[in-house]
């Protein structure tokens, strides 16, 4: 592996192998979305936690500090909104200059199998692909399901996270299934790390579902509303962190989430 990528995903993924992202991505299509009104605020007492953001340029240049910034994974997919008819219609935004103009660690892309714009969108991944890895930029996949969270089953996300793979990504983001999630894991040559999807009702209910995860292979989280649209976002980061980088269990996690509720 070239040294300039093996350096962009080691400041991603720590010793232990695993990674904490916090995307603050959601307004690219969401708008102003519920807590993340002013992004910076809202990511402040949550980076001690974090491994990387994943976030857009325009969020990235008016919102987050560039000095000592946490490395930044770019969202340079977009071009439809929650207004629209179809989320899975997406163009690249960001050119391969303005990406290294940036100085981020990684890119990540949404892909939209089995719709109507599967091949588009991993065209954009191919494209992407072919352009950043002449310049040692790894890109992530994010196997997105538009609307149709009902398609978050084993035999779909394995069928995405491999074409994923197979057309280049380095890393693949995906949903947590409660059946055969090892499978999708398995069948994927790099890292999984799993998304939030819709927001959990309980944080114990978050603390079981990365478990799990983590149990079956996930290298990591890549998790947002279900962080920082808490009650308790702190409480609710550091638990996820011991998940992720000191093998605590879901017991442990909610020891810890109770002990810095209760700490203020």
């Amino acid at each position: 592996m070239d040294w300039g990528m093996q350096n962009r995903l080691s400041s991603l993924f720590q010793k232990d192998g695993h990674c904490f992202f916090l995307p603050i991505d959601h307004g690219y299509f969401q708008g102003p979305t519920h807590c993340l009104e002013k992004p910076g605020e809202t990511i402040k007492p949550l980076l001690n936690y974090c491994d990387a953001l994943f976030v857009t340029r325009g969020v990235l240049r008016s919102c987050v500090d560039p000095i000592d910034s946490k490395p930044i994974i770019l969202r340079v997919s977009g071009g439809t909104s929650m207004a629209g008819k179809d989320l899975a219609n997406e163009i690249l935004t960001t050119s391969i200059e303005e990406i290294i103009r940036l100085n981020v660690s990684a890119v990540g892309i949404s892909v939209f199998i089995g719709s109507d714009y599967e091949k588009q969108t991993l065209k954009n991944l191919s494209k992407l692909v072919n352009k950043c890895e002449n310049y040692g930029i790894p890109v992530m996949a994010v196997t997105a399901v538009g609307k149709e969270m009902e398609k978050r089953e084993a035999r779909y996300l394995a069928l995405c996270c491999r074409i994923a793979a197979e057309l280049g990504a380095r890393v693949v983001k995906t949903y947590w299934c409660d059946k055969d999630f090892d499978k999708v894991v398995k069948g994927c040559p790099v890292p999984v790390v799993m998304a939030g999807g819709p927001k959990c009702e309980t944080e114990k209910e978050v603390f079981e579902f990365v478990y799990d995860g983590m149990q079956n292979g996930s290298v990591g989280i890549n998790l947002g509303r279900n962080v920082w649209q808490s009650p308790q976002p702190v409480a609710v980061a550091k638990a996820l962190y011991a998940i992720i980088h000191k093998k605590a269990d879901v017991k442990r996690a909610q020891e810890i989430f109770n002990e810095v509720v209760s700490s203020k």
